[in-house]
């Protein structure tokens, strides 16, 4: 349908729904990386595993069927009647497991299956926390490059000014040479910033799990002002962290375990029967096998899976206490980073650009040299670029606040 199209409708038609792109939310970057991250996918797999596991550990042992055929003779042995004179066996033996076998494995199987689960978990929470600073850091590029690009244009008219006056023989030719050479510099800058913004969202990008990078992702929000973030409650977080969740499982599997290894050390009971046929008479079979625990009671693994447990106690331990202490210093930068850009840095912004504002004001009156011009310029900017990037670590530490408490999009 589009073959008689001309090549250049296409390319408008193509151009325009490129600038139609919507902005990327925070909330839809996280959600497309939990619904497409590959990592996420082989996680699914590897919870399916869990499952056939599962379903295997259920399985009750299989009967066995015998046939055997005993006193057999060549023909040159007669008289030799093989019907009459051999005996025949057919019987089925069937394994009795003792001890409650079979729903141990079950409820190890069970308890794998729902470690695999959990791990998927931490998987998504690692992935929602490095899509959120991601995301922080890419929008707080892009300001600072859009901070660059609005001074970038101010100075322009600056330097239109300073060359005018020039050829008004109002002005050295060397102070417009110096306007030019900061103008350079600036445009070195802007360049280096719009940089590091395309690789900011590249990386972005990346952690959602895409496999092709757009250019120019645009992104909606602002790293101004600050979201509500959850009360500090360790007992919660503790409830909702998936490494914590974790660890307590791990406890639960090598409980389970514990008991396997327990019960495999009581033997199981081989219990058959069937049909002999010995001399032309018929007649029925039956009997019993069973180990003896003499040398073997499975002391080895049952000493293992205990000190498996005793391991995945302390390893429980040691995680509650990382997430506790992972809540307190969260909070910590989120306090200290509210007070800086509710405090100084705004007050900062101010008094840089009041004195940019009355340099230039007194250098257009001649009351200030350019030098003075140039330096205040230069102050208002790292004011400005010192509070985009206060702004994106306060933002970053509202990331840090809700990954340690456990808080999912």
């Amino acid at each position: 349908m589009y073959a008689c199209w001309p090549l250049p409708v296409l390319a408008l038609f193509l151009s325009v729904g490129l600038l139609a792109q919507p902005p990327l939310p925070l909330a839809a970057a996280i959600r497309e990386a939990l619904d497409k991250h590959p990592l996420l996918a082989a996680a699914d797999g590897r919870v399916s595993t869990a499952q056939g596991l599962l379903d295997q550990a259920s399985l009750k042992p299989n009967p066995r069927l015998t046939i055997q055929l005993e006193n057999l003779r060549g023909g040159w042995q007669s008289p030799y009647r093989p019907i009459t004179d051999n005996d025949h066996f057919i019987y089925l033996t069937q394994t009795l497991e003792t001890a409650r076998k079979r729903e141990h494995r079950a409820d190890l199987a069970t308890a794998n299956k729902e470690l695999a689960g959990i791990a998927k978990d931490i998987l998504a929470q690692h992935i929602a926390a490095r899509v959120r600073e991601a995301f922080w850091n890419a929008l707080g590029a892009a300001g600072v490059s859009a901070i660059y690009d609005e001074t970038l244009k101010n100075f322009a008219q600056t330097v239109a000014y300073h060359e005018v006056r020039v050829r008004e023989g109002n002005m050295a030719e060397a102070d417009l040479i110096r306007i030019r050479l900061e103008m350079a510099r600036l445009r070195l800058a802007a360049s280096n910033a719009a940089l590091i913004a395309e690789r900011a969202a590249i990386n972005l990008q990346r952690e959602m799990g895409r496999t092709l990078f757009e250019t120019s992702l645009p992104l909606a929000g602002t790293i101004d002002g600050h979201s509500t973030i959850p009360p500090e409650n360790a007992e919660d977080a503790l409830n909702r962290r998936a490494e914590v969740r974790l660890a307590r499982q791990g406890v639960a599997a090598a409980l389970a375990n514990e008991q396997l290894q327990a019960a495999l050390a009581r033997p199981n009971l081989d219990l058959a029967g069937g049909y002999k046929r010995t001399n032309g008479y018929d007649g029925l079979l039956a009997y019993l096998n069973m180990d003896l625990p003499w040398r073997n009671k499975n002391q080895g693994n049952i000493a293992a899976a205990g000190a498996e447990t005793r391991v995945a106690r302390s390893n429980a331990a040691a995680a509650e206490a990382m997430v506790r202490a992972e809540i307190r210093s969260a909070y910590v930068a989120y306090r200290l980073r509210q007070n800086q850009i509710t405090g100084m840095l705004n007050e900062l912004a101010t008094y840089a650009r009041d004195t940019a504002r009355i340099a230039q004001a007194a250098y257009r009156e001649g009351g200030a040299d350019l030098l003075r011009l140039l330096d205040a310029e230069r102050v208002r900017l790292e004011t400005e670029l010192l509070r985009v990037q206060a702004q994106t670590e306060f933002r970053l530490s509202e990331a840090a606040v809700e990954t340690a408490m456990g808080v999912m999009p």
